[in-house]
C-alpha cells in the first residue's frame, strides 16, 4: 500500500504554535515578539507552550507598542535573526504601517541587497466574531497594494502550520494574516516537518460551470456554497483556495477559468480596491474570448464593520448570498 502521513486533528489556533515551534526548533536564529505572547500564551491563546519550551530569550513580550514590536524585528532582521512579530490585531497595523510600507518593504531594494529582512509580521484578520469596526478589519488588500511584502492568508490549519513555516524561511518580509474566526475549527494537519510552498493556490473542489476563488474565512462558505449549487441547482462549481495574494498564483487561477468560463470571486474585504478586482482585471485580460459571462465578485461593502451580530452576518459573504451570484451568473 501506498504511505500515507500521519495525521493530527488540530485546530487552527494550534495550528499556529505548532508552525512556529517547529522552526523555532530547526532554526535557533528565528525568535518571536509580540504583546502577551510568552507568558499568557497570546490573546487568542495561538502561542502556549512556546516560552516554556524555548524561553525567554527567544519569545518575548513586549510593551503595548506596535511600533516598537515591528522596529524591533526591523533591526533584529538586518542583523541576523529570523523574528516573527504578533500584531495583536491586525487593524493595529495603522499605527505602524510607517515602519512596514516604508521601512521594512523598502530597504532591501534601497540598499541593493545589502540588508534584508526575513521577517513574519502575524496578525489575527477579519471579522464574524463581533469586535466591532476596529477589531475586524480584513486587510490583506492593504498589505498587497505595497511593494515589497509576500501576503499569505490561510483558511485551514494544514495551511496555517505549512505556510507559516514557509514564511518563516522566506529571505522577504511576509504578513501573515490568520482570519480569527477559524480559530477554533479542527483539521486534518500532517505530523512532523510540513512546509506549503508560497504562492501557490489550492483546488479544494472540482467543478465545470464556475470558478469561484476565495481566502481564508470565506473559503469554507464557498465551499458551502458550491455544495447548494450542486445538490440544489445542479450548477457544478470549482472552488480555488487562493492562500498567498504575494507571490500569486495566477496560472491555476487562469487554468481553471479557462476551463470553466466563469469566474466569481469571495472576498471579506471592504469592496473598493478588493484583491478580487486585481484578479477579475488578470482574468478579463488573459481570458476575454474564453469568459461565458461577467466576472462578479461578492464583498463586504464599503462600510466599517458593526459589531451587532445580525448586522456583521448580512455584511459578510454568506453561503446563501455565494448561491445567488452564481445562479444569477450562470442562468
Amino acid at each position: 500500500g501506498r504511505w500515507e502521513r500521519i495525521m493530527a486533528q488540530l485546530t487552527y489556533r494550534e495550528a499556529v504554535g505548532e508552525g512556529i515551534a517547529q522552526e523555532m526548533r530547526r532554526d535557533s536564529n528565528v525568535v518571536f515578539l509580540g504583546e502577551d505572547v510568552a507568558a499568557a500564551g497570546g490573546v487568542f491563546k495561538t502561542t502556549a507552550g512556546l516560552l516554556e519550551e524555548f524561553g525567554a530569550d527567544r519569545v518575548k513580550d513586549t510593551p503595548i507598542s506596535e511600533q516598537a514590536i515591528i522596529g524591533a524585528a526591523m533591526g533584529a532582521s538586518m542583523t541576523g535573526l529570523r523574528p516573527i512579530a504578533e500584531i495583536m490585531f491586525s487593524d493595529f497595523f495603522a499605527v505602524c504601517w510607517d515602519l512596514v510600507a516604508n521601512q521594512i518593504a523598502k530597504t532591501r531594494y534601497m540598499t541593493d541587497g545589502q540588508c534584508s529582512f526575513p521577517l513574519v509580521l502575524r496578525s489575527a484578520n477579519g471579522g464574524g466574531s463581533r469586535f466591532g469596526a476596529q477589531h475586524s478589519q480584513s486587510i490583506e488588500n492593504w498589505a498587497m497594494a505595497v511593494p515589497g511584502l509576500k501576503v499569505v492568508v490561510p483558511s485551514n490549519a494544514a495551511d496555517v502550520k505549512g505556510l507559516l513555516a514557509a514564511s518563516i524561511r522566506d529571505p522577504d518580509p511576509v504578513m501573515f494574516f490568520e482570519q480569527k474566526s477559524l480559530y477554533a475549527i479542527k483539521g486534518e494537519v500532517p505530523e512532523g516537518e510540513h512546509v506549503e510552498p508560497l504562492g501557490v493556490a489550492n483546488i479544494l473542489r472540482s467543478g465545470t460551470d464556475v470558478t469561484i476563488g476565495a481566502l481564508a474565512a470565506m473559503v469554507p462558505r464557498a465551499l458551502k456554497a458550491a455544495e447548494v449549487l450542486q445538490n440544489e441547482h445542479g450548477v457544478s462549481a470549482e472552488v480555488v483556495d487562493v492562500r498567498c495574494l504575494v507571490p500569486l498564483d495566477t496560472q491555476t487561477i487562469l487554468e481553471s477559468v479557462a476551463r470553466t468560463g466563469r469566474f466569481v470571486t469571495v472576498e471579506e474585504n471592504p469592496r473598493l480596491c478588493g484583491w478580487g478586482a486585481e484578479l477579475a482585471s488578470i482574468v478579463a485580460e488573459e481570458l476575454f474570448w474564453d469568459l461565458d459571462g461577467p466576472i462578479v465578485r461578492v464583498t463586504t461593502p464599503h462600510i466599517p464593520l458593526p459589531s451587532a451580530d445580525e448586522l456583521e452576518d448580512a455584511l459578510m459573504p454568506s453561503p446563501e448570498r455565494i448561491v445567488e451570484s452564481v445562479k444569477h451568473l450562470v442562468d
